[in-house]
């Protein structure tokens, strides 16, 4: 009887011990869902090889032992392509799904998962959004399936008008955005904050154009010209932003700031040069010389590939599944999601937190300005000579705003 129990605890301990263990040398499928192709193919195609580079290095050392395999797949830009492409990838074996460029397919990946893990238990699958930053989805329409990285946009405006406060030489702003629930997110909230910051400020002009649909923005430029705006604010990203900046440079618009969210990403930095230098800005959760390890894997990536590596909340993605694998001793998104709610962990920039209420990380954002690069910001951006150099940087209280998610989440 007493070899029977020993044996049988034995038996136990062993098995727990291989369930520990049990994500070591496992390969787990992650579903990369973004634009390959039209007007924001370049922008989609370089975080693929960003996801792609990054995880052949985490492969060879992470925390839970595990390899990742990206299973890329063109989503158009599209809601309704992104549903069809998360059905192909979770057909061969996702159970993770990485998406960043734009909300409305965002969203398409919230309703699908909340549907297949409500009714397919053991099939469960998680969503890591890097880029879509729409406040709505980690508030009204937010999911315990859910997490994000970036900073959303109200959170990212809090920080961009806490800096414009103090500048006392603006004082007409122009919103040009996007239309589509980011960019008219953009406008709503730099107008309630510039009304409660700085009410002196003018807001003399507003436009929404076709989300990647402009190719020439010149009357869009003549517009705010007349308007006699010193300052434009813009949550455009990727050809809408290269060829506004484009189309204000050949106009000779020399007097205007740009506060920009996306100014780094493919073909923007280009379209500034050394004619946007002193009078673009942007706010993010990094820049281009942050030292450490993200910086000797941003120059690695860019002698590999002759581009930038600016999509750095990859880099988070897969420390944070890494060490959440580790810490569930399993890759299974029922097991991870739990450890993944309020979890601390160290990024590339600093000390970072998933907030457990909305799955929204808390982290420090930095106003930088586009500047020659030299001395302590030697690293510039697509090779023009120049890149954004920090200015100013806000702690995650500062920039943290509050939520009115009601999360629910699943019975046990």
């Amino acid at each position: 009887m007493k070899f029977a129990l020993k044996f049988a605890t034995a038996a136990v301990l062993a098995a727990c011990a291989t369930g520990a263990l049990a994500q070591k040398g496992e390969t787990v499928k992650v579903a990369w869902l973004d634009p390959l192709s039209g007007l924001m193919a370049a922008v989609g195609t370089n975080q693929l090889k960003t996801y792609q580079f990054l995880t052949e290095e985490f492969n060879k050392k992470n925390a839970a032992g595990v390899k990742f395999e990206i299973i890329g797949i063109d989503n158009k830009l599209s809601p309704q392509e992104t549903t069809s492409a998360l059905r192909s990838a979770m057909d061969q074996g996702a159970r993770y799904v990485l998406q960043g460029n734009g909300s409305g397919a965002a969203l398409a990946i919230i309703d699908a998962l909340e549907k297949n893990n409500a009714r397919n238990p053991g099939k469960e699958a998680l969503y890591i959004n890097y880029a879509a930053v729409d406040p709505d989805l980690t508030n009204s329409k937010c999911s315990y399936w859910h997490f994000r990285l970036d900073a959303d946009t109200s959170m990212k405006m809090e920080a961009m008008t806490t800096f414009m406060k103090d500048q006392p030489d603006i004082k007409k702003v122009y919103l040009l955005n996007q239309n589509y629930s980011h960019g008219v997110q953009v406008a709503k909230y730099a107008k309630e904050n510039l009304a409660r910051k700085r009410p002196d400020i003018q807001i003399v002009g507003e436009d929404l154009h076709p989300l990647a649909q402009v190719r020439d923005f010149a009357p869009y430029v003549a517009k705010i010209k007349a308007s006699g705006a010193d300052t434009v604010i813009t949550g455009n990203w990727g050809s809408d932003l290269a060829l506004l900046i484009k189309a204000a440079n050949d106009a000779g618009m020399n007097n205007v700031k740009f506060f920009t969210y996306y100014g780094s990403v493919s073909g923007t930095p280009t379209a500034m040069g050394a004619a946007s230098a002193g009078k673009v800005y942007q706010v993010a959760y990094g820049h281009s010389n942050m030292g450490g390890e993200i910086e000797r894997l941003s120059n690695e990536f860019n002698k590999k590939f002759k581009e930038d590596l600016y999509t750095q909340s990859a880099y988070t993605a897969l420390t944070m599944l890494s060490d959440a694998f580790a810490k569930a001793k399993s890759t299974d998104p029922v097991k991870v999601a739990p450890v993944l709610e309020g979890m601390r962990f160290k990024s590339f920039n600093g000390d970072v937190e998933m907030r457990k209420t909305d799955h929204q990380l808390q982290q420090g954002l930095y106003i930088a300005k586009w500047e020659k690069a030299g001395g302590k910001y030697p690293i510039d951006q697509e090779g023009t000579g120049y890149t954004f150099v920090p200015v100013k940087y806000y702690e995650p209280y500062v920039a943290s705003t509050p939520t009115t998610c009601e999360m629910k989440r699943p019975s046990s």
